[in-house]
């Protein structure tokens, strides 16, 4: 009667084909780390409600839980407004064994019930205006790019509202000494993801490389393992690439080479897609 996701955020698309195969089940998106008894927040999906969702909520918090969306200074983040995310109330662990100053650094003394405490998530959030908590992704998955701070989930989330596209995946690799977006996507090919994802978001949000993945690699306990996603090979769209045709395209595609760190360099080859 019930089916309850959790462990990975939701995508819409996977909750809106569960619904039309399983109209009958409820389907529950659940949110909460070990150090709060695992479960701190729930969603119910209504298929209606949430047919234009780019990320599907996390809900309210559990019975005896509290959630708070605070900026680096504690304060209270109002409705729409990106934070760290802390849990509080009921079900928040003691600490780590033997670890005191992990301990130290992420159960904190709560500020709104002296005497109590909350554990920094490194959860980044938002209160929604209907009062549920919507996920953004992890503090330390924020990067900043040629001066632009960016929040892979963001991509994902793009990524996963194109129709066809049935599972993504954002990292940063540093593998030229540069910071890069590293795109995996299954369903479609790279060339169709990347014209959609162009008119889906500023230009120095699309990953400079797109992956076709068939196969995703997991920890032992079922979530993706981003560090075993494979390394881009080099070219950014090899099948697409074009050679040199004399000295002066040769001299331009190396001296591309050597600023951007990658290649081969062909001739039609946008310098912003590569990086």
């Amino acid at each position: 009667k019930r089916v309850f996701a959790g462990g990975e955020p939701l995508a819409p698309r996977t909750a809106a084909r569960f619904a039309s195969v399983l109209p009958q089940v409820s389907l529950i998106h659940g949110y909460g780390p070990t150090e709060a008894t695992v479960d701190a927040a729930f969603y119910v999906l209504d298929p209606e409600r949430d047919r234009d969702r780019l990320r599907i909520p996390i809900g309210k918090p559990v019975p005896g839980a509290r959630l708070y969306v605070l900026d680096p200074h504690l304060a209270v983040q109002p409705s729409g407004v990106a934070g760290e995310l802390y849990i509080a109330g009921a079900g928040v662990a003691r600490g780590y064994l033997n670890r005191p100053a992990l301990t130290e650094e992420r159960f904190l003394e709560d500020p709104f019930y002296p005497g109590e405490r909350m554990y920094k998530t490194g959860d980044v959030a938002r209160w929604l205006p209907d009062g549920n908590i919507e996920f953004l992704g992890r503090t330390d998955d924020q990067v900043k790019i040629r001066g632009y701070r960016i929040e892979p989930g963001e991509i994902e989330a793009a990524l996963r509202s194109i129709e066809g596209v049935r599972e993504a995946a954002v990292t940063v690799r540093t593998d030229s000494g540069e910071p890069e977006l590293c795109a995996y996507v299954e369903g479609l090919q790279r060339n169709e993801v990347r014209a959609q994802l162009e008119s889906l978001l500023p230009g120095y949000m699309v990953p400079a490389y797109m992956i076709e993945m068939e196969q995703w690699p997991v920890t032992p306990s079922g979530k993706l393992d981003r560090n075993a996603l494979p390394a881009p090979d080099g070219a950014a769209d090899a099948e697409t690439y074009t050679a040199p045709r004399n000295v002066t395209e040769m001299k331009l595609s190396q001296l591309w080479e050597d600023v951007l760190k990658n290649g081969p360099v062909g001739i039609h080859d946008n310098f912003f897609d590569r990086g």
